[in-house]
């Protein structure tokens, strides 16, 4: 069996911080990480594995792929990963481009497939009694998604980070939040991570709209190198949409102070 691979300090205090914050783990969770193969959710895997022998409370760790048959990358190559790991792992696949490309027209397959994807994960999730779902988006990822919404969607929004899903049975965490894109991608490939990435081969598979704020940001950050740290203050509200719905029962450790929280140590 190999073992986790240690995350930078940087990468472990910022994701110790979300899960304190934001009141993601409890004693008893058990955690399914949605692992597409992409450097997001392979660096959480490792970090999730980095806490789960040093937190002060206990939970499990599980992973599941969901592949859409694009016929472009072959991710069962991760399934002999996860088991050198010992990490519980489903790979599920499913044509979801087929039923796509059959029902709809290509505007719509990003939404299907995104619903399709989160269905399929939710039912997993289900059928092996975890009641945690963690996903790898991060704070890029959530300061994109905010001027997307605000330029083209006419909303303050972005994604959150601790929520119940409407079903009431699982809950959805997003513990990379406060980190940066770039210190995962040094991280991925420093370490060497399997990285899988998805190619859409539809003609409307890459959305143009996501590539333009991740410049429009980039540019604003030469300017301003405080950027991100500004837009974390502006984005924990938006982010914080949801947690009022999730009793606080995480227990005194995670309650602590911050400079006492050993999530954040």
């Amino acid at each position: 069996m190999s073992s986790p691979i240690l995350p930078p300090r940087s990468l472990i205090r910022d994701t110790g911080r979300a899960i304190g914050d934001f009141r993601m783990i409890r004693d008893g969770d058990r955690i399914l990480l949605g692992l597409s193969g992409g450097k997001d959710s392979l660096t959480l895997l490792h970090l999730l594995l980095y806490f789960r022998q040093r937190a002060p409370v206990r939970f499990e760790v599980g992973a599941v792929t969901i592949d859409p048959q694009t016929g472009l990358t072959d991710k069962r190559g991760l399934i002999p990963y996860l088991q050198a790991l010992g990490v519980p792992y489903t790979y599920v696949s499913e044509p979801i481009l087929a039923r796509a490309e059959k029902h709809l027209d290509n505007h719509s397959y990003c939404s299907f497939c995104s619903r399709m994807r989160r269905g399929l994960i939710y039912r997993t999730a289900r059928e092996q009694g975890y009641n945690v779902i963690a996903l790898g988006q991060h704070l890029d990822d959530l300061a994109e998604s905010f001027l997307m919404s605000a330029f083209h969607g006419g909303r303050l929004k972005t994604m959150k980070a601790h929520y119940r899903i409407e079903a009431g049975d699982l809950r959805v965490i997003r513990p990379l939040v406060y980190a940066r894109e770039r210190r995962i991608r040094d991280f991925a490939h420093k370490a060497g991570l399997p990285i899988m990435e998805e190619n859409c081969p539809t003609r409307f598979g890459k959305p143009t709209q996501r590539p333009h704020m991740k410049a429009l940001l980039a540019r604003e950050e030469q300017d301003n190198p405080g950027l991100f740290k500004s837009l974390i203050r502006t984005l924990t509200p938006l982010m914080s949409v949801g947690l009022e719905d999730i009793p606080d029962t995480a227990g005194a450790l995670a309650n602590a102070p911050r400079a006492e929280s050993p999530w954040n140590s």
